[in-house]
């Protein structure tokens, strides 16, 4: 299969192949950059070696779904903890997974500019974090504390505004 069919061969940095239509491979910026400088039936592969193959199944999965039914843009800040509240409930429920697979689309959508699966991500992130104490950040995110109880104190004290509203 090639591009001048409506399919181009994703290959993910363990070496696995996925024909996905071009249109969709199209969501990223760089793959669409790659395609754009080359002509388009010449682009058959393009090789992703920051990319494993489970989250490259995500991304695409993710840029699938996107085709059919767009996310609605996110509200920033954040106006809730809760991302079925911020995003179609497909959206939440494709963030609701664990950290490392979490943190990995956010550095595959970063590497791949595709900005609204970067939104989602990081959105997902953001929402782990709202309305948490620093102590509750640092345990939901596995963070060692390494402040003094001085250290800490004087940090607090110089941004003390920022609690304040």
């Amino acid at each position: 299969m090639n591009a001048a069919e409506g399919i181009v061969s994703l290959v993910s940095k363990e070496g696995e192949s996925m024909d996905v239509p071009v249109p969709i491979a199209k969501m990223s910026e760089l793959i669409k950059t790659m395609m754009d400088d080359e002509d388009d039936e010449a682009v058959t592969e393009v090789p992703l070696p920051n990319v494993q193959a489970k989250v490259l199944a995500k991304v695409v999965e993710f840029c699938r779904h996107h085709q059919k039914e767009p996310m609605t843009e996110i509200e920033k800040p954040l106006k809730s903890a809760v991302m079925a509240e911020v995003v179609q409930k497909w959206y939440a429920d494709f963030v609701n997974i664990d950290q490392t697979l979490l943190f990995e689309l956010i550095l595959a959508a970063n590497y791949m500019d595709i900005r609204p699966l970067l939104d989602l991500t990081c959105a997902a992130v953001a929402s782990m974090i709202k309305g948490k104490t620093p102590e509750e950040i640092r345990k939901q995110f596995n963070i060692v504390n390494d402040f003094s109880p001085e250290e800490e104190a004087q940090v607090r004290e110089e941004n003390k505004w920022c609690e304040e509203s």
